[in-house]
């Protein structure tokens, strides 16, 4: 009789995690999840652990179960990615880090897993400074590649649509959902409208990540974990429109920013080296060796309307701050 292989998932109840423990739990495999939230199962191989996977000595605690796979969500800062993941990928037979498709450059369409990146060809000093998202990516996988580890691999997931997830260029949920549902229209950058995005369902990512563990072919490779679909956002805008109601109101990129920025510069960056991007995503490599065809995978709009139509009405999506703003800025047109 085979010994189930164990699999340990930091951060496991996200947007990704919620589809992929299912997954995994249907291949055969014991799931061990390790998030914030207080989570309880009635499914013999599922775990649920309330802790702060990054608090000093935790990570190692659980270690000491011996897992054949860690398949990590937890967000590391280029200043502690040696410190927290190398010793994650030494105790473990298969490590799943997750990168981004926001590391890639704007001047290859479509993108494959060799196309330039922000970190070795962006000229912008202000930006490369940051430890924006785009680019601590890039520098973890950096880190990956100069080891001599041999068990990782590295997922750059597009963006990424799931239950209590929805996006509209760099707006989420409780704008998106929040705003539709109480009758009022969201702000969206006009020069946004005309580019092309990539969304995929998380179920289906979810199916890629189960594929790839303990196939020994991935190890030390990077994957784009998407569809090939693409729209512009304007055709996005429209699914939200038949799928909630949701109105927009097309308005200059600063008065957009004017509108999400926080106090720091990441809405600036993830709209002007990401979102203002065409992002065609070319997913053959990891059809190929998952064995998946883009057949298989959902339709966004499909997809959205699974989603937004399975929500309850009675969750509660906020944003105060912002709501704030796009009201005020809207009552001056």
């Amino acid at each position: 009789m085979s010994v189930q292989k164990k699999i340990l998932i930091p951060g496991g109840t996200g947007a990704m995690g919620t589809y992929l423990v299912p997954e995994l739990l249907r291949m055969g495999y014991r799931v061990d999840v390790v998030s914030l939230d207080d989570r309880t199962s009635d499914h013999p191989s599922l775990r649920y652990f309330r802790a702060n996977f990054k608090e000093d000595g935790i990570a190692d605690t659980f270690l000491k179960n011996e897992y054949d796979a860690i398949v990590d969500f937890m967000v590391y800062g280029t200043d502690e990615f040696c410190e927290k993941v190398f010793p994650l990928i030494r105790g473990c037979g298969h490590y799943i880090f997750l990168s981004s498709y926001r590391v890639y450059a704007n001047e290859e369409h479509p993108i494959t897993e060799r196309s330039p990146r922000l970190l070795d060809v962006s000229k912008d000093q202000k930006f490369l400074a940051t430890d924006d998202y785009s680019l601590y990516k890039a520098r973890g996988e950096n880190f990956l590649k100069a080891s001599d580890l041999p068990n990782w691999t590295a997922i750059r997931p597009a963006i990424t649509f799931s239950q209590r997830r929805y996006q509209l260029v760099t707006l989420e949920a409780p704008l998106v959902v929040g705003r539709a549902r109480a009758g009022k229209k969201v702000v969206l950058p006009r020069e946004a409208l005309s580019v092309q995005a990539t969304m995929t369902w998380a179920g289906d990512v979810a199916k890629m990540i189960a594929r790839l563990l303990f196939n020994p072919a991935t190890y030390r490779e990077i994957y784009n974990v998407s569809t090939a679909e693409h729209n512009t956002w304007e055709t996005v805008a429209s699914y939200y429109q038949r799928l909630i109601g949701l109105e927009y109101v097309a308005v200059d990129k600063e008065d957009f920013l004017n509108l999400v920025t926080d106090d720091t510069e990441h809405p600036r960056w993830q709209l002007e080296y990401d979102r203002l991007f065409d992002r065609i995503v070319d997913n053959t490599k990891i059809l190929n060796v998952t064995g998946l065809k883009q057949s298989d995978l959902t339709p966004v709009y499909d997809g959205l309307a699974r989603e937004l139509n399975a929500l309850p009405q009675n969750v509660l999506f906020t944003d105060d701050t912002r709501n704030a703003k796009m009201d005020a800025y809207l009552k001056t047109l």
